[in-house]
């Protein structure tokens, strides 16, 4: 019997996906570059489920038009399973890359099988193992007459919120890992103001590890309701089964990452976009891993502790919050006019609703701002209200953090962006003067149109 899905790369995410597809009645055949992999997963006798050693008894598997997932890391390792693949595919088939790939090479491999009438989708995945098993948000892009084929498999097998799948047709190319890169960028950085909440309450206020998860609970409800909260309070309450302290105070106090921050950041610079708390959660997780600077010049916390408004936290923490999933949005609002691939916002938002590792009650407004046609997030009536409400109390606590020598640069830069959006002089101006004196890179005036060069020397 032909089977009706293949998914090649049966590591955490793989292994997950291909049993979500097994649980939904599709037949699925499984390969693994090491059949170890492929082996444990027959051994467990899942329903609908076949592995195979070689990739051409794989192949052989699946019925015409095949329809391949590909779940290997991104890069060289995309480009060699592609190369495997190619021999063996035939026109019309469908090869869908579920992996954090940058999304340009996504465009590159596209055009290239394109010629050889292999369709390629860029197939952009969150939700974690579990959410890859029981229902993640998934973001797919290429050829949209193709969508008719895998969109109703990978709706099937996606999240659901308020009975919709998590699941939408994103655009052309790669437009659907450009979705997810800048996914992650959000969820850096909302990760990283929970962590700068964390360490306002157990430096600054001295609370314990199960206080702060109890004011995370709190806060978890209404706008603010998240996976992330909800994950954050169950790590600060877990112990360590070697000891009895608390595991977070075991854990090293450096973290890693994939790259996906890091593409967010480069292409906001090429975008010519303002993603400063995207880029500061990046660059706090790097600054983490500075271990030997951190030696030379590290100062220990006072143990002096002080009174904490939680109230006014709160609503520090809510501003940045917004301000953060706003630029990963405004930056989705660049990329569909830049690249032409008419990004539907509101339904970007829906998906992330649930499944995925941003999901959070507040992209229930974030899809209100974009029910109004060619609404942009920055301007909305939303984005205003949340910053002249809160910001005299992020200002509040970004001083006190400072004066405290709490390390909180994505509140920082939060407070250091809504003055620039609200300031009548950056001084712009004397940078226009400057690169005209040395350059001669001309100037314009505020009282004519048009540029000038002016004789400085003279």
């Amino acid at each position: 019997m032909k089977r009706q899905v293949g998914v090649i790369g049966l590591g955490v995410m793989g292994k997950s996906l291909a049993l979500n597809l097994a649980n939904h009645g599709y037949e699925v055949s499984g390969f693994n570059r090491s059949f170890s992999k492929t082996k444990a997963i027959i051994d467990e006798h899942h329903d609908n489920f076949k592995g195979y050693e070689t990739i051409e008894d794989f192949v052989s598997s699946l019925t015409l038009p095949r329809v391949i997932l590909m779940m290997v890391p991104a890069g060289s390792a995309v480009d060699a399973t592609i190369a495997q693949l190619r021999p063996l595919l035939s026109k019309g088939d469908i090869l869908m890359d579920g992996g954090n790939s940058y999304f340009m090479d996504t465009n590159l491999r596209s055009l290239e099988l394109e010629e050889e009438g292999i369709h390629y989708y860029g197939v952009g995945v969150s939700g974690g193992e579990k959410g890859a098993l029981l229902g993640p948000s998934i973001m797919p892009s290429g050829d949209q007459e193709v969508y008719k084929i895998v969109g109703p498999i990978l709706e099937d097998i996606s999240a659901k919120k308020d009975g919709h799948p998590c699941c939408t047709y994103i655009g052309k190319e790669g437009s659907g890992h450009y979705v997810k890169m800048v996914h992650n960028g959000i969820e850096y950085a909302d990760m990283q103001l929970i962590v700068e909440v964390y360490l306002f309450l157990k430096h600054y206020a001295g609370y314990s590890n199960q206080k702060i998860a109890d004011v995370f609970e709190s806060w978890n409800h209404d706008e603010l309701k998240s996976y992330l909260f909800k994950i954050s309070s169950a790590v600060l309450r877990e112990k360590d089964p070697e000891s009895e302290h608390d595991l977070v105070d075991i854990i090293m106090d450096r973290s890693g990452n994939k790259g996906t921050g890091r593409w967010t950041s480069i292409e906001a610079l090429k975008q010519e976009c303002n993603a400063s708390l995207l880029t500061a959660a990046y660059q706090a997780r790097i600054m983490s891993n500075q271990t030997n600077l951190r030696k030379i010049y590290g100062k220990k916390t006072e143990s002096v502790f002080q009174d904490i408004d939680l109230e006014q936290l709160k609503m520090a923490y809510s501003l940045a919050k917004s301000l953060a999933f706003a630029q990963g949005f405004h930056l989705y609002e660049d990329a569909s006019k830049r690249y032409e691939w008419n990004l539907d916002f509101a339904k970007i938002a829906s998906i992330f609703r649930s499944g995925c590792i941003i999901q959070t009650n507040f992209l229930n407004t974030i899809m209100s701002v974009y029910e109004t046609k060619d609404a942009e997030i920055f301007s909305s009536k939303m984005m205003l209200e949340c910053i002249h409400k809160n910001e005299s109390a992020l200002l509040s606590i970004v001083e006190k953090g400072l004066k405290k020598h709490l390390a909180i640069p994505v509140l920082t830069n939060a407070y250091l962006f809504v003055t620039q959006l609200e300031s009548t002089h950056l001084g712009a101006n004397l940078i226009q003067g400057q690169r005209d004196y040395f350059g001669a890179h001309t100037y314009e005036r505020i009282d004519r149109e048009g540029f000038e060069h002016h004789d400085w020397n003279n």
